[in-house]
């Protein structure tokens, strides 16, 4: 599941190095930026905002996924590109794609676990749990890093095969047969994780928005606003998932059966290659995209932000959070 695009693929085949080492590196180099400029900002936000709610604690362990994943830009930007030397692409294979991965992952992971604690709050708005408490959130926030990266690590352990300064060739390669089933298996895994992921988003946000239209129907009959609103903070994530996520989860299993089954064609190996490739780079645009979910989701960052830049917030923003301070279904909507 971890291999660079910079790897020639075996004769007779040829690749269109326009594509893997200019236009793909090109705008990893914008993401790179863009992302690390947007992350710092969160970073910076997050770091006034008390743990004062398990969501928060969830949102700050996604802005640092996001800074660690982009972080390993540069390195498959020089790879891809071919200017770093056969180390840079052996480093890139064992330790800075499975970083990539990893922490892309623990991003999918916790905007679920956020999902199920607006469901809980806002669907179950009477009951109460421990699982809701900030001491929780941070113990299970410390489970999730742990067992993903457990699950990622035999994928450095066992691409332990020599190469040649003369060979650049594909991560697979470089993996020894264990290493090659437990890449195969834990692609699927991570696949697994991400559709379960994915259809309960669909669910719980399902049962949210049933739940604060018909709130607000019974409690007034103008909650247009609330009802646009709502719909904005849910659908939100809901867009960043259909646009970041989805075409590369649906290309990533032909893709590693390609890499772990000698019936494809070379030709198909390379066109599930682009398609990885560029479904990849539409999955670390996340990087970019999260921190404009941040301000719609979260109340106490929009203040924030608008209070650093000396924005003043709508008067529609300062009504919700002045009714959030009074009504729980109130809260909720204003920091789905």
């Amino acid at each position: 599941m971890f291999n660079s695009t910079s790897q020639p693929p075996d004769p007779p085949c040829s690749q269109n190095h326009l594509i893997t080492q200019r236009i793909i590196p090109t705008l990893y180099c914008v993401i790179f930026i863009t992302g690390l400029l947007l992350s710092g900002m969160s970073g910076w936000i997050f770091f006034h905002v008390p743990s004062s709610k398990s969501f928060i604690v969830y949102l700050k362990n996604i802005v640092v996924a996001d800074f660690l994943m982009g972080l390993t830009f540069p390195f498959k930007i020089l790879d891809d590109s071919g200017l770093g030397p056969w180390q840079l692409h052996v480093f890139v294979c064992r330790v800075s794609a499975v970083v990539f991965y990893v922490n892309m992952y623990v991003s999918i992971v916790f905007f679920g676990l956020i999902s199920f604690d607006r469901y809980y709050k806002i669907v179950k708005p009477l009951s109460t749990s421990f699982i809701q408490s900030v001491n929780y959130s941070k113990l299970l926030s410390v489970v999730v890093w742990t067992l993903l990266f457990l699950l990622a690590v035999p994928n450095i352990i066992l691409t332990n095969q020599s190469v040649r300064d003369t060979t650049k060739i594909q991560c697979i390669k470089l993996k020894n047969e264990l290493g090659k089933k437990w890449h195969k298996a834990s692609s699927y895994i991570f696949v697994g994780i991400f559709w379960v992921v994915f259809l309960l988003l669909i669910i719980f946000y399902t049962a949210i928005t049933r739940k604060i239209f018909k709130s607000h129907l019974k409690s007034r009959r103008n909650s247009t606003s609330v009802k646009r609103k709502s719909s904005r903070n849910i659908f939100s994530i809901m867009f960043v998932f259909f646009v970041c996520f989805v075409p590369y989860h649906t290309a990533r299993v032909p893709y590693t059966k390609s890499q772990t089954e000698a019936h494809f064609t070379c030709q198909s190996k390379q066109l599930l290659l682009y398609v990885k490739e560029f479904t990849l780079l539409l999955s670390a645009a996340n990087v970019c995209l999260d921190p404009i979910i941040y301000f719609f989701l979260c109340q106490p960052f929009r203040e924030i932000l608008c209070k650093k830049l000396h924005i003043s917030l709508k008067n529609h923003d300062m009504d919700t959070s002045k009714t959030r301070r009074a009504n729980t279904i109130h809260e909720s909507t204003g920091t789905l």
